[in-house]
């Protein structure tokens, strides 16, 4: 698989109009082709650029904006009970285009068994922070459970 994505290349310097649903002068954002939920966005920085550490500090603050922005459009259409928000940096944590852009996934109650855990679970065995790796159960006193 490649690391790279020129700008030639690159399905998200030039998405379809169709898929667009708000846009800022350093940002846009699009319906995903391949939605995890209903009203699944991407947050995609509009200068081709690799990943988050390598947007500019203003670029970065575009794209929140527009999280916030297409946070609200969301809302409106599918009423989600929830949200993660996440950006792959790298091959090895599962960025296929490397152009920068956040996922936006609204959630809902029972999208899944149990939801605890959300983004970690990029690595299942390690998602569910609730269970000691040794086999016992990490007691509820945990003040950081």
């Amino acid at each position: 698989m490649s690391t790279t994505t020129t700008a030639e290349s690159c399905p998200f310097c030039d998405p379809p109009e169709a898929r667009v649903f708000v846009e800022g002068t350093l940002a846009i954002a699009l319906w995903d082709g391949y939605p995890v939920s209903p009203g699944h966005a991407l947050i995609i920085s509009r200068r081709h650029t690799p990943s988050w550490f390598d947007a500019t500090e203003s670029e970065r603050s575009a794209l929140l904006t527009l999280v916030d922005s297409a946070k609200v459009i969301i809302d409106q259409l599918h009423r989600p009970d929830g949200y993660n928000i996440g950006v792959n940096v790298g091959a090895v944590a599962g960025q296929t285009v490397f152009h920068l852009h956040m996922h936006l996934i609204p959630r809902f109650v029972g999208d899944v068994d149990d939801p605890r855990g959300g983004v970690r679970h990029v690595i299942p065995a390690k998602a569910n922070y609730t269970v000691d790796r040794t086999g016992g159960s990490i007691p509820d006193s945990d003040p950081l459970k």
